[in-house]
């Protein structure tokens, strides 16, 4: 019996890892009609949303914040639930500076690892968390690593979250630390109406990320821009 035992663990495990890996990542031109998943806004308004992912950190994130204040820019930060927990104070400090939390799950799996049960769990366990914080907030996630099947976002739809993504030609990569002034020109050469820009508070050195808001932010308000939640930039859909 015990061979039939373990003959029945490897078939389910192969089963659950032939699932996983048979999930495929749904294509922008798919979903995007539907309004379900966000990558950028049509708008004539110069409005940018600026998006924080992997925090909150205590040593990046208040600085963070500083510099927001300095140039009068909203965000959304969009959190990991286990870090939330390790410093409730700078989540604070994000809210109380008003700006927007997101949904960045409570640990950070991709779920073309893990698989979509964990995932949902994830999601979860992380909202719990954010409403202690913003009770009322707008439910935004954005899937770790940008990964999003079929299941992941009719999950988010049945939690009544909206899925936000990123503008593809704005791909910054700030966490492999290209420099400053490079994350900075990229976004001021690639700035579009109803942009979306990823960057990180929290994960890593996220120095160059702060040093680059401080070239950006202020190029672009010279131009007009305003830097936004993504709450408001889809307030200004056309």
């Amino acid at each position: 019996m015990k061979w039939v035992r373990f003959v029945i663990v490897i078939i389910c495990f192969y089963s659950n890892v032939q699932t996983i890996a048979s999930a495929e990542m749904i294509k922008r031109n798919q979903v995007e009609p539907t309004g379900q998943v966000v990558w950028d806004v049509a708008t004539q308004k110069k409005v940018i949303a600026l998006t924080f992912d992997d925090g909150p950190s205590p040593v990046y994130t208040p600085q963070v914040l500083a510099v927001l204040e300095q140039y009068g820019a909203n965000a959304t930060f969009f959190q990991i639930g286990s870090r939330m927990e390790l410093y409730p104070e700078v989540v604070q400090q994000v809210v109380e500076a008003g700006h927007e939390l997101g949904n960045h799950s409570m640990t950070h799996p991709y779920e073309n690892k893990v698989g979509f049960k964990q995932m949902r769990h994830e999601i979860i366990r992380a909202e719990q968390i954010i409403q202690k914080y913003q009770p009322n907030h707008p439910k935004l996630f954005r899937p770790p690593g940008g990964y999003l099947d079929n299941d992941l976002l009719q999950e988010a739809k049945s939690q009544g979250y909206k899925v936000v993504l990123w503008s593809y030609h704005q791909e910054l990569k700030d966490w492999s630390q290209p420099g400053a002034q490079v994350i900075a020109n990229h976004v001021i050469r690639h700035a579009r109406n109803g942009d979306i820009l990823l960057l990180h508070d929290g994960g890593g050195d996220r120095r160059q990320t702060i040093q680059a808001l401080k070239i950006f932010l202020p190029a672009l308000k010279q131009k007009g821009y305003q830097f936004v939640s993504v709450s408001e930039l889809l307030s200004n859909k056309e």
